[in-house]
């Protein structure tokens, strides 16, 4: 385990039943116009703060917290139950549903703080499923949703069919071992050279500070239990974002889930030059300005 520090956040905990949860918030400039807050939610296999609050020194703006922070967003990341700060001790693989219920503790402990009428979500891969089902479950909370790696029956996946080969061992056990060789192969899987070397041990730098150990539930999920999400039920105005490269999420899943969104305040973006970990890429500002738009997007006023 590393011992990377974060920090010029706030840390916060709020609990789920008896459980805790860890939050880290990164408040939004005072020299630059209110824009509202984001939730970035983590996926399979790292913590929040080493997703979305990276610094890799001659990298600028690794940290799209601080980024969205001088746009003027608040900006909050959470760890799921058994990730990284929050509690790890429940004998269970803590898998999507449960994913999405710590979001819901965490949401209104946001909510509770800010004021906001709701919030501009983000999830990544599993982080996009957890996001998208307690969008499905909260409407009320979500003003914008963004779904980047997404997958909705897993059809077309090239990642997903490989990792079924080690379903049965993932349903053995709550937990599987992680090191810097798998948080390489999270990179070379798809299309070697997307991400710089730096970024990457940075990043698994970050990882392995909180973890040694990552739950099975997502990959459990992600191989044998899909879809878990109906998006006739997402009634937020969504974005989903699929990199060129990417191996989780296939094409045709996707536009076949984005064509039963019912909300026509939708967009589809393809990422070139991206594979899977999009904010680590070599390309992420292009990740940024894509979500940045879409946050900012003005109202649509419809006749009456």
């Amino acid at each position: 385990m590393g011992n990377i520090q974060w920090s010029g956040g706030v840390e916060h905990w709020t609990k789920k039943g008896d459980i805790k949860l860890f939050l880290w918030e990164k408040p939004a400039s005072a020299k630059v116009a209110p824009a509202g807050t984001v939730l970035f939610v983590h996926g399979s296999s790292m913590a929040g703060q080493p997703t979305f609050d990276l610094h890799v020194p001659g990298r600028p703006d690794s940290s799209v917290m601080e980024w969205f922070a001088a746009r003027g967003f608040n900006t909050w990341c959470m760890d799921n139950e058994g990730y990284g700060r929050s509690d790890k001790h429940r004998n269970i693989n803590f898998d999507i549903p449960n994913g999405a219920d710590d979001l819901a503790a965490g949401s209104e402990y946001i909510l509770n703080r800010t004021g906001d009428n709701g919030l501009l979500v983000y999830g990544i891969s599993s982080g996009a499923l957890k996001a998208s089902l307690f969008a499905q479950q909260h409407p009320e909370r979500i003003a914008r949703l963004a779904l980047d790696a997404f997958v909705w029956t897993g059809e077309g996946s090239p990642t997903l069919a490989e990792r079924k080969k080690k379903l049965a061992d993932f349903l053995a056990k709550n937990r599987r071992p992680i090191d810097r060789a798998f948080v390489h192969s999270i990179f070379n899987r798809d299309h070697p050279g997307t991400a710089d070397d730096n970024t990457i041990e940075a990043f698994a730098d970050a990882i392995l500070t909180l973890d040694d150990s990552m739950p099975t539930g997502t990959y459990v999920d992600m191989c044998s239990k899909l879809p878990l999400v109906d998006p006739a039920k997402i009634l937020a105005p969504t974005i989903m974002l699929r990199g060129e490269y990417d191996g989780i999420a296939g094409m045709d899943d996707l536009i076949a889930f984005f064509n039963l969104l019912p909300n026509m305040d939708k967009q589809f973006s393809v990422m070139s030059g991206i594979s899977h970990a999009s904010f680590q890429q070599k390309n992420y500002l292009r990740v940024y300005h894509i979500l940045h738009s879409f946050f900012t997007m003005p109202q649509s006023f419809y006749p009456d």
